[in-house]
């Protein structure tokens, strides 16, 4: 302060000077402050001039998007304008500033007018990071499947590229992070252990980083960064600049000369538009984890409406759980939203579901949907009118055809919908459908029950059920056979919110049900019958086998026979034979077969058995008795036709008389030799009422063994009876243990696939 006295100037005390150097130096502090301040915001305005040129924006737009970079970045507005316009702020004018600050600028300007993804890396690495060690970059850009696909590199070389030229949505690598997830990743030496997962380039310890690309909130793809040697740390600057450049590389790709993201998607969408019709894509938004919180509609075709009726211009830029918040509920549209989205498998949605989390449940049928991932989001897609009048078409046809009537009813408002068919089912007047409530009105009581059922298996138990019952028709009174089949469609938390099924007229199938259960009834007592028969047979084939060979052993023979039936599920054949010691001492030896099969063929047995032993005690040759019996085959029976061969052995003589008639000649075994007996003349029996038999004598020795067979014992269809009798030769040629023990050799080594009953008698002359 200057004071005047006295008419001259005083100079100033120390008090004051002091004074007015504090003033002074406010002063000036204030005007560094005020030209700071105006520095700054004229590099805010350079970089908010900036995005509005490249983003074709407005003011207020740019400077949104500055905001969010800045954010996103986590540096200040003042400090990311600085790094994208290449300039200094007042207080960084004794500092080189970050690294590859001005280089930001550069890298920017040259991105601009790149003509393709390599030339934006080459920008990239060559203008901003080349500075920072870096050796090589590379930019990914997400594809509808959710795969990734090269949009360009600078560094890596061409081989190493066409490698990596895509990436499967299945494989996970270290671009899938920060593409599909929206995760970070900085590794300052390689990758941490553990993490065996493919990478690109050949400096697997360096440092590395993956970042997403994001263009106007949406997320295009991914970049990786490469250093040759790892890196002690990534220091804030440095991080901030590789987040603004993944920015830009971002925007080149989505919007410059050279990107392809933003027309890649246009193509994507406008193709699904003209194919679907009606198609909604919403881009996933992720939290700071890369975990979905919700997703944002970025893309809505003309024809897509959803339960409410609202559009694309309702329906652009709205998050999903905003506009739907029942959709959060577990297991609801968001959940399943993301299952398609992390899976890549498609999912089909009731429309009822769609209703009723949409918040209207009374707007109608809502056609289903399917929802299916589509770059980092998913496309909701119902179907055009158009398919579903063809297929309306084509379901009329069919129910028409089958006979079938379809319904569906709304539980919480009590709607039902009834097709054409149905009402035609039902004889009822259209327009007046029956709830399932009052379906029990149509029906017979005898019936109530089974709908009752019905309906509480549906809506109590909450599971599909099936029901069979009677109808009464209004319209002629007539009764028709009906079979119900539905099921409860249910809400995220297990309520049911709608019944849907088909009504079938089942009385023509009902009617032939019923004809069919009678002629079973008729065909179990056929076979009741026959069983019956079989085991008759069985019986009265047991009855006249011989039990015991002791008479005949007193003869000095020893017999064994056997009996081979053709199969468990067979019926019994007319095979059978008899050893009979006469009055006359001589031992009478039969084997013979009927023709046929069951209780007739057993029948001509016995008939042919008891004749024959009682035509044997006149003393007559076996000549004679043959004749005999084909006589009484002719004349007293039911016209069947046999074979047989009858012998008397005398045991003075050690001879035996024999003759045929059709069958088989016996076979003699002798000092280890088997020999087929000459045959004599005989003509089968029932043939011919004027037959004749001749009979021959054949001396036999101590030790001989005799067999005497039915034709079921060798004959096969694949082999000539010679052959066959030829093989049984050599088989009867090996004796084996005494004559019962050879009996079962010869049964068991001989075979035949003619479904016949086989009988086998063995004489052992001692």
């Amino acid at each position: 302060m200057i004071a005047e006295k006295a008419g001259r100037v005083a100079e100033p005390s120390g008090t004051d000077l002091t004074r007015l150097k504090a003033l002074v130096a406010r002063q000036r502090r204030e005007l560094d402050t005020m030209r700071s301040q105006t520095a700054t915001r004229s590099v805010v305005d350079l970089a908010t001039g900036m995005l509005m040129e490249q983003l074709h924006c407005s003011p207020a737009q740019a400077r949104r998007q500055l905001g969010r970079l800045a954010r996103e970045s986590g540096d200040s507005v003042a400090g990311l304008a600085a790094q994208l316009t290449g300039q200094l702020l007042p207080d960084q004018a004794d500092d080189p500033a970050d690294p590859g600050l001005r280089g930001l600028s550069l890298a920017w300007a040259a991105a601009e007018v790149a003509p393709d993804g390599d030339a934006v890396a080459a920008a990239l690495l060559d203008e901003a990071l080349a500075a920072t060690g870096v050796v090589a970059v590379a930019l990914w850009l997400l594809e509808p499947d959710g795969g990734l696909e090269l949009a360009g590199q600078a560094g890596f070389g061409t081989r190493e590229a066409g490698r990596w030229r895509r990436i499967h949505p299945d494989m996970r690598a270290l671009p899938h992070d920060a593409a599909r997830d929206g995760v970070e990743t900085w590794w300052p030496a390689g990758p941490p252990a553990g993490d065996d997962r493919p990478l690109m380039g050949r400096w697997p310890g360096g440092a590395r980083v993956g970042l997403p690309l994001r263009d106007s909130g949406v997320t295009l793809g991914s970049m990786v960064i490469c250093w040759p040697d790892p890196l002690a740390d990534f220091p804030a600057p440095l991080r901030r600049q590789l987040v603004a450049l993944a920015d830009l590389a971002a925007h080149a790709l989505g919007a410059g000369p050279g990107g392809s993201a933003a027309g890649s998607r246009s193509w994507v969408f406008g193709l699904m538009d003209g194919l679907v019709g009606a198609l909604l894509f919403a881009e996933a938004v992720r939290d700071d984890d890369g975990e979905v919180t919700d997703f944002r509609i970025d893309h809505v075709s003309p024809g897509f409406r959803d339960p409410a009726g609202r559009g694309p211009a309702d329906l652009a830029g709205r998050l999903l759980l905003e506009l739907y918040p029942a959709a959060a509920a577990p297991g609801g549209l968001f959940d399943i939203c993301v299952t398609a989205l992390a899976t890549g498998e498609p999912q089909r949605v009731s429309g009822e579901i769609v209703a009723a989390q949409a918040g209207y449940a009374g707007a109608g049928p809502v056609a289903a949907v399917r929802i299916a991932r589509l770059y980092d989001g998913v496309a909701i897609a119902s179907r055009g009118a158009d398919d579903t009048g063809r297929l309306a078409t084509l379901l009329e046809h069919a129910q028409r055809l089958g006979r079938i009537g379809g319904w569906e009813e709304n539980v919480r408002t009590g709607e039902v919908h009834w097709t054409e068919s149905a009402f035609a089912l039902f004889g009822q007047a259209p327009g007046a459908p029956v709830p399932i409530a009052d379906l029990h009105t149509r029906v017979p009581d005898d019936d109530v029950p089974a709908v009752q059922g019905f309906r509480d298996a549906l809506l109590a138990e909450r599971r599909e059920s099936a029901a069979a019952f009677r109808i009464v028709r209004p319209d002629d009174g007539s009764v028709r056979q009906m079979r119900a089949y539905a099921e409860p469609v249910t809400d995220p938390g297990g309520d049911v919110i709608a019944v849907r099924g088909v009504y079938q007229d089942v009385s023509a199938d009902y009617h032939t049900r019923l004809a069919f259960a009678a002629a079973r009834e008729q065909l179990a007592d056929t076979q009741e019958r026959a069983e019956e028969e079989h085991r008759l047979a069985i019986r009265l084939q047991q009855a006249i086998t011989p039990r015991s060979s002791e008479p005949v052993a007193a003869a000095g023979l020893d017999v064994a026979a056997r009996y081979r039936p053709a199969g468990p599920g067979n019926l019994v054949s007319g095979d059978w034979y008899d050893t009979v010691l006469l009055p006359t001492k001589e031992v009478l030896v039969v084997v013979g077969d009927i023709a046929g099969h069951g209780l007739d063929a057993v029948t001509g047995m016995v008939t042919m058995r008891n004749g024959l032993r009682g035509l044997s005690v006149t003393g007559a040759g076996p000549a004679t008795l043959l004749g005999w019996l084909n006589n009484a085959a002719c004349h007293f029976s039911d016209g069947f036709i046999g074979t047989a061969i009858c012998g008397l052995y005398d045991p003075a003589g050690r001879s035996l008389r024999w003759a045929r008639a059709g069958h088989l000649p016996p076979i003699l075994v002798r000092d280890g030799q088997a020999r087929q007996l000459p045959p004599p003349h005989g003509l089968l029996l029932g043939a011919d009422p004027d037959a004749s038999y001749t009979e021959i004598t054949t001396p036999l020795q101590l030790g001989d063994i005799l067999l005497l067979f039915t034709d079921g014992l060798i004959e096969r269809r694949d082999l000539p009876i010679d052959d066959a009798l030829e093989s049984l030769l050599q088989i009867a040629g090996h004796p084996a243990g005494d004559i019962s023990g050879y009996a079962d050799y010869v049964v068991d080594k001989t075979s035949s696939n003619t479904d016949d009953d086989a009988c086998l008698v063995a004489v052992h002359v001692r």
